[in-house]
């Protein structure tokens, strides 16, 4: 028995040679096989573009520090789910301490001032004009210790919502400082598709449209709503971020890649099962009937869309192709249709 690389090779050339005497007496000889044919048929399909981009959480921040200050400590890893509230980082602020130690003495002392004017008034020893000067400093030494108290909080950093640490971008001893980032972390809970959309496709997306996207680890593409379109093109690509609501999903993970597919327009095109195409390296083809017999043509695809595969060349609408049994048939062998 020949082996399947030797039949194939067989079979192309005798489609290429019709004038082989022992090919033409093989075909004669050949067994009739009941095969099921399906017609290749034109089919309205909705074209696409397919544009790249990237799965991010909705909710994203850069965590930073709003007092200065050593790090003291950090409490949380890269990948650890943490709730809003939750202690993230301490940092040592000894001048604020020392401030807050300040605002009490200060405030006990204006307490103490203003309990010898209320004495002093009561034998009009003293003016009111004196009273009500120290009752001012109270209220300022008290708002003063109100501040200290508020900036020795700004030492514990915490997490602003439930999610996930993702980068930690100091470590212990360095100085954290209003402006500078200590760690960034996101909500995994809801997620989006962002992709940088062309200009020329821009007029196929609307706000609230169901877009398809494809994600390479999902076993099928997610349908995912336009949430975003931004009204400004970016300055160096010429391209409009757009951003997508994603169904939940255990399987996504922010920073993913993958693909939305925008239509673009409505074209025919002529679809055949995808079983009935044969493959062998680089070559495809597919066995039409012709007169009760199988002949090979060579073809090209396209896309696969769904069962089907698209043929760019090599057949024509209508044309009855095998689907069933096509890699047991020879050029030219003798075929019955079956249901």
């Amino acid at each position: 028995m020949k082996s399947v690389p030797g039949l194939w090779l067989a079979v192309l050339l005798a489609s290429s040679c019709h004038k082989n005497d022992e090919s033409a007496r093989s075909k004669e000889t050949a067994p009739t096989i009941a095969v099921q044919l399906t017609p290749a048929t034109l089919e309205v399909h909705q074209a696409t573009e397919d544009v790249v981009g990237t799965v991010r959480s909705k909710l994203r921040a850069v965590i930073e520090a709003k007092v200065s200050g050593r790090v003291l400590q950090y409490l949380v890893a890269p990948g650890q789910l943490v709730k809003s509230g939750d202690l993230l980082a301490e940092l040592d602020v000894q001048e604020i301490r020392a401030k807050l130690e300040q605002a009490k003495a200060m405030l006990d002392q204006a307490k103490r001032d203003l309990g010898r004017q209320e004495g002093l008034i009561a034998s009009k020893a003293t003016s009111q004009q004196e009273l009500d000067n120290a009752a001012a400093r109270v209220k300022v030494t008290t708002a003063g210790l109100n501040e200290a108290e508020t900036m020795l909080g700004y030492a514990k950093v915490t997490a602003p919502f439930d999610g996930v640490i993702t980068r930690k971008l100091a470590d212990v001893g360095d100085l954290a400082m209003p402006g500078k980032p200590l760690m960034e972390m996101e909500a995994p809970a809801n997620l989006r598709f962002e992709t940088d959309l062309p200009e020329s496709l821009l007029g196929d997306v609307k706000s609230g449209a169901t877009l398809p996207v494809t994600i390479p680890s999902l076993p099928k593409p997610l349908q995912a709503t336009v949430s975003e379109i931004s009204p400004v093109a970016d300055a160096v690509s010429r391209t409009f971020l757009v951003k997508l609501d994603l169904p939940n999903d255990a399987g996504l993970r922010p920073g993913q890649f993958g693909r939305v597919a925008v239509p673009v327009a409505e074209v025919k095109l002529l679809l055949v099962p995808r079983q009935s195409v044969l493959k062998r390296g680089q070559i495809e083809a597919v066995f039409v009937v012709r007169q009760g017999h199988a002949m090979l043509r060579l073809v090209k695809t396209g896309k696969l869309l769904g069962d089907k595969t698209e043929i760019l060349s090599g057949l024509e609408p209508g044309d009855p192709v095998v689907t069933s049994d096509a890699s047991q048939l020879t050029d030219g062998q003798p075929v019955t249709s079956k249901p």
